[in-house]
C-alpha cells in the first residue's frame, strides 16, 4: 500500500491572521482557514484538526492570499546551519496527527514553519537542508504495543519474530514499508524510532516530545543522542521555541567538536606517520658520533622535501648522504622519502659513486609528477680506518669540514656534477678527501645557508655559514649543542621562521686517548 505523502505547510501565527469581520470571524486571509470555512466557523472557535498526514496550513487560497508555501524561499530567510536563522523550521514525527505542538513564534514577525510527519518513511521525505530541528514524539509503551497490535496481528506469532530477526534490532519498519517512530515489541525496542531519526539525520538537532510519566525514557532517549526532551503536559510556545534554539546551538556546538577531535586524531596520526619515515642512523660499531636537525619549512608538517640517512656497511664503511627535492609540497616530501630507502637499499647492495647516483636518478624520474623536478645530493662513503672518504655532489652544497686544531672549511664543489633529473646521461665522479684522525663533517641543505642576515635581501651564504660555525666551535660547542646553536642563530639573522625546508647532519670522530 502506498503511503500518502503530505504536502509541507506554514504555520501562521495569531498576530498575522487576516482581519476581523462584524460578525467575529476571521477573513480568509491566512492558510489555516480558506473561505468557506472562515464563514462557517464561529468566533473563537477553534480550526478542525487536519487529517492524518495532511499538512495545517497551506491551501490555495492561503497562498493566493500573499502567505507562501513552505517549498517557497521567503525573503530575507537564511537557511542552513550555520548562522542560526531568525526563521525557524520544524519537522515533527509522530504517529499522532494531533500532537500537542504550540504555536510559535518569536517576538520579530517571523513565520516559522511546521512540517508533520506520521512516520520515519514520510519524515525521509520532508527532512530538506532547511530544516533547523527535529520534533520526535515518543508514544507511552503502553499506547506503543496497543497501536502495533491494531495494525498487526500479533508481535508474538512466530512469523513475525522471524521477520524482525531477518530485519535485524535496527529496523523498525512497519507493513508497506512505512516505519512507525512507535513501533517496538518490547521495552528495549522503545528508543528505536529514535536511532533511526539519527541515523536518517546526523546533522539535525533532535528534541524527544513524552509524558511526564515517562521521565525515564526522556532521560534515556537524551543519553542515546537527542539534544534534549520535553513533557507534553508542560509544553507551551515559550518552552518550545526556547528549547528548539537551545537544542539548534548545542548540535552545532558537538559538531563543531567532534570535527575538532577529529582533526586533532588525524594530525596525531599523520606526526606518528611522518615521524616513522624519518631515517634511524646504523652506526653501531662504527666509533662515529652522529646529530641531526630537521626542520619542514610546510607549517604543522614534520616532513619536508629534504631527507637524509646514515648507514655502515658489512665492510666497516660507513655511508651519509643528504639531499633536497625541489619544492615544499607533500609530493616532494614523499618523493625525498622514496629516494633515502631507495639509497639505503642500493648502499646496502653494493652499489657506491657514479653508479649509485645514476640508479637513484631513473627512480626520480620515474617517480616524479612532472618533468621539471629535481633533487640535489650529497653522499660521503668514510672509510672503515675513519682517515678518508669519498665525496660525491648532484648539484648540491658542499659539506663542511673541521680538522683537529684547524678552523671549519668548505670541501671542493668543483669536481660536482648536476641535480638529479636534469640531464639524462650525467656523470657525477667522486673525489678522494683526506679526514685526519679527529674531524667533524657537517652535511646541510640550502634552506640553512639561503636565510637572511637582516640586512636588506643578503643571504647568509656557504662563507657566512662557515664564520658562524667557526665562532661556535671557538667556543667549545660540538655535536647536538652545535647544531642547535647553528640553525637557532641562523633563524635569528633572518628575523623569522625559516620558509624553506632545513636538513643537518653531523659526524665526528675522536681519536682514542684524545679529550673531548
Amino acid at each position: 500500500m502506498p503511503v500518502p505523502v503530505p504536502d509541507r505547510r506554514t504555520v501562521v501565527l495569531p498576530h498575522q491572521a487576516g482581519p476581523v469581520d462584524d460578525d467575529g470571524c476571521a477573513a480568509a486571509a491566512g492558510p489555516l482557514a480558506g473561505p468557506a470555512q472562515a464563514a462557517a466557523r464561529p468566533a473563537g472557535a477553534p480550526a478542525a484538526a487536519p487529517a492524518p498526514g495532511s499538512e495545517r496550513a497551506d491551501t490555495a487560497d492561503g497562498a493566493a492570499a500573499g502567505h507562501p508555501a513552505a517549498g517557497d524561499a521567503i525573503p530575507g530567510e537564511r537557511t542552513g546551519h550555520g548562522a542560526f536563522p531568525q526563521d525557524l523550521t520544524l519537522l515533527l514525527i509522530g504517529a499522532d496527527p494531533n500532537s500537542p505542538v504550540p504555536e510559535l513564534w518569536d517576538g520579530a514577525d517571523h513565520k516559522v514553519r511546521l512540517r508533520t510527519a506520521r512516520n520515519l518513511t514520510e519524515a525521509e521525505r520532508l527532512l530538506t537542508d532547511d530544516v533547523h530541528c527535529i520534533l520526535l514524539d515518543l508514544a507511552p509503551p503502553e499506547r506503543d504495543t496497543r497501536d502495533i497490535r491494531d495494525t498487526r496481528d500479533t508481535c508474538d506469532t512466530r512469523e513475525a519474530r522471524a521477520e524482525r530477526d531477518e530485519r535485524g534490532p535496527g529496523d523498525v519498519r512497519g507493513r508497506g514499508g512505512a516505519r512507525d517512530p512507535g513501533e517496538a515489541c518490547g521495552p528495549g525496542d522503545e528508543l528505536d524510532a529514535l536511532r533511526e531519526v539519527l541515523r536518517m539525520a546526523p546533522a539535525h538537532a533532535v528534541l524527544v516530545l513524552t509524558s511526564q510519566t515517562d521521565a525515564e525514557r526522556a532521560a534515556a532517549a537524551v543519553r542515546v543522542g537527542a539534544q534534549d526532551y520535553l513533557f507534553r503536559d508542560e509544553l507551551d510556545g515559550a518552552v518550545l521555541s526556547r528549547a528548539v534554539r537551545y537544542a539548534v546551538e548545542r548540535k552545532r556546538a558537538d559538531r563543531a567538536q567532534h570535527q575538532l577531535t577529529e582533526s586533532r586524531m588525524l594530525a596525531q596520526e599523520n606526526a606518528r606517520l611522518e615521524r616513522g619515515l624519518l631515517p634511524t642512523p646504523l652506526l653501531e660499531g662504527s666509533g662515529l658520533r652522529f646529530a641531526a636537525r630537521y626542520r619542514p619549512g610546510r607549517s604543522r608538517a614534520l616532513l619536508g622535501g629534504d631527507f637524509y640517512d646514515t648507514v655502515r656497511t658489512p665492510d666497516g664503511t660507513v655511508h651519509a648522504m643528504i639531499g633536497d627535492v625541489c619544492g615544499h609540497g607533500p609530493d616532494e616530501a614523499a618523493l625525498g622519502v622514496e629516494l633515502r630507502i631507495a639509497w639505503r637499499a642500493l648502499t646496502f647492495a653494493g652499489l657506491c659513486g657514479d653508479e649509485l647516483l645514476a640508479t637513484l636518478q631513473k627512480v626520480l624520474e620515474h617517480e616524479r609528477a612532472d618533468d621539471e623536478i629535481f633533487a640535489t645530493l650529497c653522499t660521503v662513503d668514510i672509510s672503515p680506518d675513519g682517515r678518508h672518504a669519498g665525496l660525491c655532489l648532484a648539484g648540491h652544497p658542499a659539506p663542511l669540514l673541521a680538522r683537529a686544531g684547524r678552523p671549519p672549511r668548505l670541501l671542493p664543489y668543483e669536481s660536482g656534477g648536476p641535480a638529479l633529473g636534469l640531464l639524462p646521461h650525467a656523470r657525477w665522479p667522486r673525489r678522494r678527501i683526506e679526514l685526519g684522525g679527529a674531524w667533524s663533517l657537517m652535511m646541510y641543505t640550502d634552506g640553512l645557508i639561503e636565510g637572511r642576515t637582516g640586512e636588506g635581501n643578503q643571504r647568509l651564504g656557504q662563507e657566512g655559514m662557515t664564520d658562524l660555525v667557526s665562532r661556535q666551535m671557538a667556543s667549545g660547542l660540538r655535536g647536538e649543542e652545535l647544531l642547535d646553536a647553528a640553525v637557532t642563530e641562523v633563524r635569528a639573522l633572518n628575523g623569522e621562521e625559516l620558509t624553506d625546508d632545513v636538513a643537518v647532519l653531523l659526524l665526528d670522530r675522536r681519536e682514542k686517548g684524545r679529550p673531548e
